[in-house]
């Protein structure tokens, strides 16, 4: 990857892309051909908001939180520092106070030394709930994963979200990070503006600074 190149970080959407246990998977399929409609072909897509690369809104786990067309898009965009997190089982304070992250308002999270978009993992690396003030500290407000979720997936009380969102730090699941180095970048995630909506897809694409 070239200084000034972007590059795609985020999970193809495909018909076969991996979908959170009991979630409603990513079927795009076209409603209308040019053929039938003698001008165009009509696409349609049914998906959970939380399949492929996505962010999560306040509101996911909060009941009074913010929704995505509530969420500062400022936060989705800028400098963003990748973290090569590999090897580690579970990332909080600890683990973060050996890397550098002064400067940082964006971390990227690399855990994973091969990302299969297709399949959902057996196993990934989640959040300590100290992770949330300690990033508070660092003037951290956005965390991307490499991984489905920030927290485990049989969890009911989700405390590394809630340890996050009271900290003042986004959450963006789902990027693919197997061929980034660490480094700084700058980062554009974008949700879609879906007015009440607990998530939402993304297009994550980073270049070097």
């Amino acid at each position: 990857m070239s200084k000034g190149e972007w590059m795609d970080i985020s999970l193809p959407l495909t018909n076969h892309v991996r979908t959170w246990p009991g979630d409603e998977p990513f079927v795009f399929q076209l409603s209308a051909t040019k053929e039938e409609t003698g001008s165009a072909n009509i696409g349609c897509l049914k998906t959970s908001v939380h399949t492929g690369t996505h962010i999560d809104a306040p509101f996911h786990f909060e009941e009074q939180g913010r929704k995505v067309h509530e969420l500062d898009v400022n936060v989705y965009v800028g400098k963003a520092r990748v973290i090569d997190a590999t090897g580690y089982e579970m990332v909080g304070r600890e683990e973060l106070e050996k890397f550098d992250l002064e400067g940082a308002h964006r971390i990227l999270l690399k855990t994973m030394e091969h990302n299969q978009p297709s399949v959902f993992p057996a196993k990934y690396t989640v959040l300590r709930e100290d992770i949330g003030a300690y990033l508070k500290e660092k003037g951290i407000v956005l965390i991307g994963v490499d991984c489905p979720s920030v927290d485990p997936v049989d969890s009911k009380t989700l405390l590394a979200h809630h340890a996050l969102h009271q900290n003042g730090v986004l959450i963006l699941e789902n990027v693919m990070l197997d061929r980034v180095e660490p480094g700084d970048y700058e980062l554009i995630a974008l949700p879609l503006s879906i007015e009440g909506a607990d998530g939402s897809p993304v297009r994550a694409v980073i270049r070097k600074l």
